[in-house]
C-alpha cells in the first residue's frame, strides 16, 4: 500500500476521500492548506478557513490519521490573486479555481507531500484517472452534475501521475451517505462557495480591495445594429463604439464586469433582462443587449494563443494544419457542445458547431474525447 497525503479542505468530499483511502489500506496523512490570511486586504468579517480547518482536524481525529496545516498564502497571493487583479483590470475574466489546482494543489501541495515521503496526493474532486499506453488520462467524474474535470484542465502528466481521486466513481448523495454512516462532522456541511480557498466573498467586493471604482457609460446595442448583418470569421467578435448605441446608465468600472453577466448594473425598465455583451477597459465602457438571444452575446468560435495551449497527453498534440472534432466547453458546468479544432501557426482555432453565448476572454476552453479531457487553453 502507498503513503497518500490528502488535502483535507474541511468539506465532505475530501473527508470521504480520506476515509476511502484508509479503507483501501493506504497510509493516509491529512493536510489542510491555509491560503489566505492577509489582514491588509479585508475579505469578510467571517473567517471560513478557520471553521474549515477545525472541521478538517475533527475528521482526521475521527479517522485516526496524522494531520497538520501548511501555509501557502504567499504562493497563493503571488500566483493566483495577483494574476486575478491583473486580468480583471485588463478586461479579462480569469478562472482562479483552474489556476489554484495547477499552481497550488498539484504543485506547491504536491511538493510538500513529497517531502513527507508521499507516493501520491489525493483530493475530493469529482473526476477520475486512467492509465493507458500513451500516458495518464483525466476523465470526467461519474456524477455528471458534479463533474469537476474542467477545474483540472491544466493538469500535467507529472501531476496526474501523482494524483488520486477517490470519489470520482461516486455520486454526491453516496458521498454524503458514507460520511453520515462514518459519523463525520462534515456529512451535512454545505458545499463551499466563493473563491478557491478564500471563502464566502462576492467577487466584486474582493476586486474592490485593489481595483478602484471608475464611473463610465453603459451603452445599449440595439438588436438591429447594422454591424450584425456581417457574418463573423471564426475567431472574430463584434467591436462596438459608444456611437453604435445609446447611453442608458452608469457603471462603477468596466473591470468589475464580465461578458454574459446579467446582474449588477441595476438598470430597469426592460421586458427582457439586459446582458453584458462586451466591455472595453480602455474607454471604460460596458455594452449591453436586451435578451439572451441578442446576437452580440454570441460568437462563432475563438482562438487560443500558441503559448496558452495545454495538452494532457503529448500524443494528442496537434500540428499546424491538423483539424479534429471534439466535445468542448468554455466554462464550468456548461453542457458539452461540438467544435472543430484547427491548429494554426498562431495557436488553436476552435470553431463551434453552433454559435455560443458569453465567450469571456481569460476563461478556459477545454475539449474532450468521450469522458477524457484532452486539452485546454486560455480564451484570447
Amino acid at each position: 500500500m502507498a503513503r497518500v497525503v490528502v488535502g483535507l479542505s474541511g468539506g465532505v468530499d475530501s473527508s470521504v476521500a480520506a476515509y476511502l483511502l484508509q479503507q483501501e489500506g493506504h497510509e493516509v496523512i491529512g493536510v489542510f492548506m491555509k491560503n489566505w490570511h492577509d489582514t491588509d486586504v479585508t475579505i469578510s468579517e467571517e473567517c471560513p478557513w478557520e471553521e474549515d480547518s477545525k472541521d478538517a482536524l475533527l475528521v482526521a481525529d475521527k479517522l485516526g490519521i496524522p494531520f497538520h496545516t501548511i501555509d501557502f498564502s504567499k504562493e497563493y497571493y503571488e500566483r493566483i490573486v495577483s494574476y486575478m487583479f491583473r486580468e480583471y483590470e485588463s478586461g479579462r475574466t480569469p478562472n482562479p479555481d483552474v489556476l489554484c489546482n495547477r499552481e497550488i494543489k498539484f504543485d506547491s501541495f504536491l511538493k510538500h507531500a513529497e517531502k513527507l515521503g508521499a507516493d501520491y496526493v489525493a483530493t475530493g474532486h469529482y473526476c477520475r484517472k486512467r492509465e493507458s499506453d500513451t500516458g495518464f488520462e483525466l476523465l470526467a467524474g461519474k456524477d455528471g452534475n458534479k463533474d469537476q474535470s474542467y477545474f483540472l484542465c491544466q493538469i500535467s502528466q507529472d501531476q496526474l501521475a501523482k494524483a488520486l481521486f477517490p470519489i470520482g466513481e461516486l455520486e454526491k448523495p453516496e458521498v454524503r451517505r458514507i460520511a453520515k454512516e462514518q459519523d463525520l462532522v462534515t456529512a451535512e456541511k454545505r458545499d463551499s462557495q466563493g473563491l478557491c480557498f478564500i471563502g464566502k466573498v462576492k467577487l466584486p467586493d474582493f476586486l474592490k480591495q485593489q481595483l478602484r471604482e471608475k464611473k463610465g457609460n453603459v451603452v445599449e446595442i440595439m438588436r438591429d445594429w447594422s454591424g450584425f448583418h456581417r457574418n463573423l470569421e471564426v475567431t472574430e467578435e463584434y467591436h462596438f463604439t459608444e456611437t453604435d448605441g445609446k447611453v442608458i446608465g452608469e457603471h462603477i468600472g468596466a473591470h468589475f464586469y464580465t461578458v454574459g453577466q446579467r446582474k449588477g448594473l441595476n438598470i430597469g425598465g426592460y421586458v427582457n433582462p439586459l446582458f453584458i455583451i462586451q466591455i472595453n477597459t480602455d474607454t471604460n465602457t460596458v455594452y449591453v443587449g436586451e435578451g439572451e438571444d441578442h446576437k452580440g452575446l454570441s460568437r462563432p468560435g475563438l482562438l487560443v494563443r500558441e503559448e496558452d495551449i495545454h495538452w494532457v497527453k503529448e500524443v494528442d498534440r496537434m500540428k499546424v494544419g491538423d483539424s479534429k472534432h471534439y466535445s468542448t466547453r468554455i466554462r464550468y458546468r456548461q453542457p458539452l457542445f461540438g467544435a472543430t479544432l484547427t491548429k494554426l501557426a498562431s495557436g488553436l482555432e476552435i470553431k463551434f458547431d453552433s454559435p455560443q453565448k458569453a465567450v469571456a476572454k481569460g476563461q478556459f476552453a477545454a475539449w474532450y474525447a468521450g469522458d477524457a479531457l484532452v486539452g485546454s487553453g486560455v480564451i484570447s
